[in-house]
């Protein structure tokens, strides 16, 4: 008997190790010649889209601390925004010959957001959905947001598809100001590392065709 299990426990440690070789192998293939790029957008939050747990509702519509929420916004190329433009009233984008994707937010409120005036106040994960067709991609990002604006805060980024499936680094996001849906206006700047060899990814951020189109007498181009 006690050969028996001397052996079972011989095998269990092959198993694992060979199981580890497999491991690392896999990873030194998935990050073999990647490099580190950087890549800077902006966000416009779509805040018609913006949806929190409503047993968490402060009495005045406004979510109070430890409320779920998820929201959308329309990424654009860096320099699009000011404090206040982006998005329209009706949720639509306001330059959508310029939208090169859509930023998805999913997260909990960390302080009653009626009375938040400084610091954190939101922990999110932020998924960036960019390209279209074939050339789609992803990537993803964890932390705290500030409600301080022109203030940056660094955020980890954890993964991503396509290109960056084997992405790392840090995202450094700044809020800007509120747009006309009351969502917020956001500049990034990221710090990939792990980037597939031979991709550039700014060369991928090109608009992507909006069904919406601007009201009457709004212009489809910044003026801010």
């Amino acid at each position: 008997m006690k050969r028996v299990n001397t052996i079972l426990v011989l095998v269990a440690i092959l198993a694992v190790g060979f199981s580890a070789g497999l491991s690392s192998e896999a990873v030194a293939q998935d990050t073999t010649g990647a490099e580190a790029q950087t890549v800077a957008f902006d966000v416009a939050e779509n805040a018609t889209r913006f949806v929190f747990d409503p047993s968490f509702d402060d009495g005045g519509g406004l979510p109070t601390r430890a409320a779920a929420f998820v929201t959308e916004g329309y990424i654009y190329p860096p320099g699009t925004l000011t404090g206040s433009n982006g998005v329209l009233e009706d949720g639509s984008p306001e330059f959508p010959d310029m939208v090169l994707g859509q930023w998805t937010c999913r997260g909990w409120i960390t302080e009653d957001l009626a009375t938040a005036a400084t610091g954190p106040f939101v922990l999110t994960t932020q998924l960036y959905s960019l390209g279209e067709g074939m050339e789609a991609f992803t990537f993803v990002s964890d932390g705290q947001e500030l409600i301080d604006a022109g203030v940056a805060i660094s955020r980890a980024i954890t993964g991503g598809t396509g290109p960056l499936s084997s992405a790392g680094g840090e995202i450094h996001q700044t809020l800007l100001g509120f747009n006309a849906t009351q969502g917020g206006n956001l500049h990034f700047e990221a710090h990939l590392t792990f980037v597939e060899a031979g991709v550039d990814i700014n060369a991928l951020l090109t608009p992507i065709p909006q069904a919406a189109t601007p009201v009457a007498g709004e212009t489809g181009t910044p003026t801010g």
